[in-house]
């Protein structure tokens, strides 16, 4: 674990450097009540240097701080809180990671834009999932993935990304949701740029649409009997 806390000094130092005034003095954003000696910083830290060590178990990862690195973070809170705390710092942590992103790319104007699948469990297994059942707007929901041929019970993942991979915005949806839905919300945080995207997002009337609310090229491969194919403006 000597490895996880010298990546977790080195992540808060970069999100102390990118968080700017939306914190305190302290690394916390700004509220009434008691302040937490473990910052918000060091909570949003905590949790990317989880997710790049591959922790996907919360009790795994505090009983292993608890028992090897309580030295190193003698204000570590406990599981519960972490997890309570983390949903309420989501959205500052959604602010540094597109402050960071824009940091990598610099004024970027040429986007790329996929889906990929995310799979819940086997097909044989989707029947018994349970996911999803008290919030039936967030279930998943079965779907096919044509590039692998693939059916599956699950969600998508879409995503933008910069020429240089970086990744600049996300949604999860459903692996029903159709790849040209996404596009309604990209119109509204991005403009005056380019997407590039696979044969799933060819549709004239969105292409039309995006270039008239937000100055954004879609440029797409064109299929073998499309009528009224023109070369890419990047070709």
């Amino acid at each position: 674990m000597r490895n996880f806390i010298a990546n977790f000094v080195r992540i808060l130092g970069i999100c102390k450097d990118f968080a700017g005034n939306r914190v305190n003095e302290h690394g916390n954003v700004p509220r009434c009540g008691v302040v937490p000696k473990f910052s918000d910083l060091e909570v949003i830290a905590l949790g990317i240097t989880a997710e790049s060590f591959g922790f996907d178990s919360a009790n795994l990862l505090f009983y292993r701080l608890h028992h090897e690195c309580k030295e190193d973070l003698p204000n570590l809170i406990s599981r519960r809180q972490f997890n309570a705390r983390r949903k309420l710092t989501a959205r500052l942590a959604e602010e540094i990671r597109k402050d960071v992103a824009r940091a990598i790319d610099g004024p970027e104007d040429v986007f790329c834009i996929d889906s990929k699948p995310v799979k819940v469990c086997r097909n044989a297994r989707a029947k018994r999932c349970t996911m999803g059942q008290d919030n039936p707007d967030a279930a998943p929901d079965w779907g096919y993935c044509a590039s692998q041929g693939l059916h599956y019970y699950g969600y998508k993942l879409h995503v933008v990304c910069g020429i240089l991979g970086v990744i600049h915005s996300f949604d999860m949806t459903a692996a029903s949701v159709h790849d040209l839905h996404y596009l309604k919300d990209v119109r509204w945080e991005y403009h005056d740029c380019m997407m590039l995207g696979d044969k799933g997002y060819l549709c004239a009337e969105i292409q039309k649409n995006l270039f008239e609310a937000a100055n954004i090229t879609l440029e797409v491969p064109y299929r073998l009997n499309q009528k009224n194919w023109h070369p890419p403006t990047w070709a």
